[in-house]
């Protein structure tokens, strides 16, 4: 699934003066009308090291963090291997590859976005969404990173408040995790 596919929600990462932080709304949709406002679409996984966000179908989602935290298990939490090899699973396996969802992953050594089709992104910055809001809150986010003195939870409660103004599939019930230093 691309991320232009996925109309729904809000997920934020960043790292920050070293705290890496995630953010995600709480809203779920259903074709055009709102079923819940206080989902929670971020967690803790792997003894709380390991952030983990998501964005699409909530059944499809819960899946994947199941395989997820799995893969975790197996690779004594090395964030990056469990990423690769849940993503060739995602891709190759018959009933995983029509999981419609993408995840947003952080530790302490990287932020990675992780789709079915088998990408695994790391960007370039220290900061990156998915979601239908997440251009939003990522462009927010990189202004206030670069222009503001906010600590870097504020930061990502400023940057999803705006996505939450903007974007029809976000609202404010935010959940915020963090790794901090």
């Amino acid at each position: 699934m691309a991320a232009s596919d996925i109309r729904s929600t809000t997920i934020l990462a960043l790292r920050h003066r070293g705290a890496i932080v995630m953010a995600g709304d709480g809203q779920v949709t259903l074709g055009q009308a709102v079923m819940k406002r206080g989902a929670r679409k971020v967690r803790r996984l792997h003894g709380g090291r390991i952030l983990a966000g998501f964005a699409g179908a909530s059944a499809d989602a819960f899946t994947l963090f199941d395989k997820f935290e799995a893969k975790l298990d197996q690779h004594n939490g090395n964030l990056t291997r469990a990423a690769v090899e849940l993503a060739k699973d995602w891709r190759t396996d018959r009933i995983l590859r029509r999981l419609e969802a993408l995840l947003l992953t952080a530790s302490r050594d990287a932020l990675l976005v992780i789709s079915g089709s088998g990408d695994i992104i790391e960007p370039d910055e220290p900061v990156t969404a998915i979601g239908s809001g997440g251009p939003y809150a990522l462009a927010a986010a990189r202004a206030l990173m670069a222009h503001s003195e906010l600590a870097p939870r504020a930061i990502a409660e400023e940057a999803m408040k705006i996505a939450a103004s903007i974007c029809i599939y976000t609202n404010d019930q935010v959940v915020i995790e963090s790794l901090e230093a």
